[in-house]
């Protein structure tokens, strides 16, 4: 292998802060605000005329959800289904625990095949479990074909939308990395290469063509498995999916377990409802179908990895498993007000924005400061769940986890126990929290702290000291008033004096 970079780095890095250090750091970058400002306006809007054209969009939405709730709570029973069927058509199923004995499954696959060249379909799954580096350590390049993909990989960048990887960076930008990196992939950009949108669509669909007819392996992921059949699916809008899925002899998938439907009647649902809220399409251009293997037609050879790693113990969780619903339209994302400003690199993720702050630290487990801080992530204002077409209730699942970094910490495995770690900081919140309970539980106590409070208001502080910085820091602390209600009450009988 040469010193070329083939992957994408590692997210999060180990020393990746939390998110308020990293969100602090990128609101004061103009350019990438500015950048996702207009891209998350205009999907919004696109999204809102294209939802609002459904008269039936609240019961496709209700129908969803009740479909994934359903396949999660009988996910064995289905995934058993799924594993008959596609053997029976004539692929390969293999089951991967964690991220580590997925990616040796795909590179002993890949090593097999004598190849150590592969293309790529646009992937959150492979992503999240760092494929590409792990492919390079055995010596494999691995080609990301998606155009944004394209532009993240060969700018030694990492992805920060799930729909839109490089929403980050402009059209003068993406010249300038087709510009200066094209050339040690393969194919360099065309001389005289300008910013127009055309011009850089151009450059990349001649920069992969050879890469797609040379490629004996080609790696997907799947929006879909049906388990009736054992049929896998990839909705997209550029082709290159469709000339990764046909043109390889070996096509490997890597999917999340939670990515299966019973039956192709439940599919009818998600494509319609999907494209409408991720790209804002009636339909999205390219549906891809494939079940097993066919003699003439496709892949001569195709191994599904169906992934685990941290999905089962988020089943376990009543409250949060309702993330494990999601179907990577990134339409919370659009409308956060936190990731508009913050974008996703803050998120140290590869699930940035709202659903990236209550899937990741369940995955991943809360053990570090980044995840430990995803919860607080968001500013409950509930649009992430007004706009979800499987109705993830974010916002009840973020307070959630929230409760469980403050009470638990990490959660540790060990047989069949479960056992909670103290939770690391937090304490004064704790602290605060049951000095609040022992006063409403004493109302003699809360009235005397009122009137206190209400006859020293002219000496209190703007902000906290101490741990409570973090709380009002960014905020002013309430004016106390002159005056206690439960006074006030007492003084006018109830307002009905017309006293003020």
């Amino acid at each position: 292998m040469s010193g070329t970079y083939l992957g994408m780095p590692v997210f999060p890095p180990p020393t990746h802060p939390a998110f308020p250090k990293a969100a602090h750091e990128a609101v004061s970058n103009p350019t990438l605000r500015g950048n996702l400002r207009h891209a998350t306006h205009t999907i919004r809007a696109k999204r809102a005329r294209a939802v609002a054209e459904v008269s039936d969009w609240a019961a496709l939405r209700e129908a969803g959800k009740r479909i994934k709730d359903h396949t999660l709570r009988h996910l064995d029973r289905y995934l058993v289904r799924l594993e008959e069927s596609v053997t029976a058509a004539g692929g390969t199923v293999h089951w991967a625990a964690d991220a580590e004995e997925a990616n040796r499954i795909v590179a002993d696959l890949v090593k097999a095949t004598g190849e150590t060249e592969v293309v790529k379909v646009k992937s959150m799954a492979t992503q999240e479990i760092g494929l590409n580096e792990a492919l390079e350590a055995e010596g494999i390049r691995a080609y990301e074909t998606d155009l944004a993909e394209l532009i993240v990989q060969l700018g030694h960048d990492r992805p920060s939308h799930i729909l839109v990887p490089a929403i980050h960076r402009n059209r003068g930008e993406i010249r300038d990395i087709f510009r200066r990196e094209m050339g040690a992939w393969g194919r360099p950009a065309p001389e005289g290469l300008t910013d127009t949108p055309a011009e850089l669509a151009e450059a990349a669909r001649l920069h992969l063509r050879e890469k797609f007819l040379r490629a004996k392996v080609g790696i997907s992921g799947a929006n879909f498995m049906v388990a009736e059949t054992g049929t896998l699916v990839v909705v997209e809008s550029e082709g290159n999916g469709r000339m990764c899925l046909t043109l390889p002899e070996t096509l490997i998938s890597v999917v999340g377990i939670e990515k299966i439907v019973p039956s192709w009647q439940d599919l009818e649902v998600f494509l319609q409802t999907l494209p409408r809220s991720s790209t804002a399409e009636r339909m999205n251009p390219y549906t891809s179908m494939w079940t097993g293997t066919t003699d003439g037609d496709g892949p001569s050879t195709f191994h599904l990895v169906l992934l685990d790693n941290g999905r089962t113990d988020t089943l376990a969780d009543e409250v949060g498993r309702q993330a494990l619903r999601c179907i990577r339209c990134s339409a919370c994302l659009n409308v956060c007000p936190v990731y508009e400003r913050a974008g996703g690199h803050a998120y140290g993720s590869v699930y940035p924005g709202p659903i990236g702050a209550i899937l990741s630290p369940q995955l991943r487990g809360t053990q570090s400061e980044i995840d430990a801080s995803l919860p607080y992530a968001s500013s409950l204002c509930g649009a992430c769940y007004e706009v979800c077409p499987v109705a993830i209730d974010i916002p009840e699942v973020l307070v959630h986890l929230r409760e469980r970094v403050v009470e638990g910490g990490e959660t540790v495995r060990g047989g069949n126990k479960v056992v909670l770690k103290p939770a690391k900081g937090h304490a004064a919140e704790r602290a605060a929290m049951r000095a609040a309970r022992w006063a409403f539980s004493h109302p003699a106590a809360l009235r005397t702290g009122q009137r206190l409070a209400s006859r020293t208001r002219r000496v209190h502080p703007r902000t906290l000291p101490g741990p409570g910085k973090a709380w009002s820091g960014t905020r002013d602390l309430p004016a106390v008033p002159a005056e206690p209600f439960r006074d006030w009450w007492q003084r006018t009988d109830g307002g009905r004096s017309g006293a003020k």
